[in-house]
């Protein structure tokens, strides 16, 4: 059984923890973007802020969190070419390797869909670097789809 509620206070370290697990990931893939160990006192601000929906999981082993969510209601303006319209925007997702596939990140993914709902959202959307493959499968097999596609060239 997962448990999905909101982050409280004294989560902040296992969130800390939890966060560590991807952004090695990225500091490693691009260095260039990414610092190689983020400051603790800034990450703590990170999962403190007010204007985010902070989700855990909790599995019903009682172990430590499982993993978490964060996203935030966006209001797009309209524009003469684009419609004004609110978006729920998934900023962060991470599942200890210990509990992956075992439902937790679709578990987490689905609060944050009913996150949107209840705000009157029209879409879902996230981001994922092109070189995090597990991620991208999960998104896609989650039933998001390919909105923009982002490119860079290093000068």
């Amino acid at each position: 059984m997962i448990r999905i509620r909101a982050a409280a206070k004294d989560d902040g370290p296992r969130l800390v923890e939890l966060h560590g697990l991807v952004h090695g990931l990225h500091a490693q893939q691009r260095p260039d973007v990414f610092v190689a160990e983020p400051q603790q006192t800034r990450l703590e601000a990170f999962f403190d802020d007010a204007s985010a929906h902070v989700l855990v999981a909790e599995l019903s082993s009682g172990s430590s969190l499982a993993g978490y969510a964060m996203a935030r209601v966006v209001e797009r303006e309209g524009s003469p070419q684009v419609q004004s319209h609110s978006a729920v925007m998934l900023q962060q997702l991470a599942v200890d390797p210990d509990a992956s596939r075992g439902g937790v990140g679709t578990a987490l993914l689905e609060a944050v869909r009913e996150i949107g709902r209840e705000a009157g959202c029209r879409r879902l959307i996230t981001n994922v670097w092109c070189f995090n493959t597990p991620a991208r499968s999960f998104y896609e097999a989650s039933g998001l789809v390919p909105m923009t596609q982002q490119l860079e060239q290093k000068l």
